[in-house]
């Protein structure tokens, strides 16, 4: 494990990262955070450049803080946080910037349990143009879900995750040409606020 303020600089494979991240993740399960590369040397290293190991697309929610609950550091992570982890075309273009120009080779999408949009869209809630979006975009995935058992928002979280995940590489020509060609690997995640967990969800 890298001291805190160390900078990587080696090119790491997707499951390099991802294990590293999951890693870091049972490291915060378990209150073990050590809160790598956060100090003024790392601050210092990162302050001309950024080499992030992987993008995240996280809701906005303040439950969710990927730098905290993947126990990374400063440069580390390259995070797109949008309510309902929703990927509309400003977002969808940051995941192309991380993924073209800081040649990041993993992009996780993250979903979370008790998400506040989620529960919203369930509910049938509508607000400003702008929310309404966010919850139209959530309504496929809680249709998808509808007969399944257990709890609605998770399944329903669960599945907008993996369905995002899934859809990137045919919006995006940027992604998919790194995707196929073995550079960029996108996968699902799900988040429980209450045991600090994160799951890989499966294709």
């Amino acid at each position: 494990m890298e001291r805190a303020g160390e900078r990587v600089t080696a090119k790491r494979t997707a499951e390099q990262v991802m294990s590293e991240l999951w890693e870091g993740n049972r490291r915060f399960q378990r209150d073990e955070a050590v809160g790598p590369r956060r100090d003024g040397a790392r601050r210092a290293s990162v302050a001309d450049g950024q080499t992030p190991c992987a993008a995240v697309v996280a809701c906005s929610d303040s439950r969710v803080p990927p730098e905290l609950l993947f126990d990374q550091g400063l440069g580390d992570l390259f995070v797109v946080r949008v309510a309902g982890n929703v990927i509309g075309g400003d977002a969808l273009g940051s995941l192309e910037y991380a993924a073209e120009h800081l040649e990041v080779p993993v992009i996780v999408v993250l979903g979370h349990s008790r998400c506040g949009a989620i529960g919203a869209a369930l509910r049938g809630e509508s607000g400003s143009p702008h929310l309404n979006g966010i919850l139209v975009a959530l309504r496929p995935a809680i249709e998808a879900t509808a007969a399944l058992r257990g709890d609605r928002a998770a399944n329903a979280a669960r599945e907008h995750a993996r369905r995002l995940a899934a859809e990137l590489p045919a919006r995006s020509l940027a992604l998919r040409r790194r995707a196929e060609t073995g550079r960029l690997a996108i996968v699902g995640a799900y988040y429980d606020v209450a045991t600090g967990a994160v799951e890989r969800l499966e294709p």
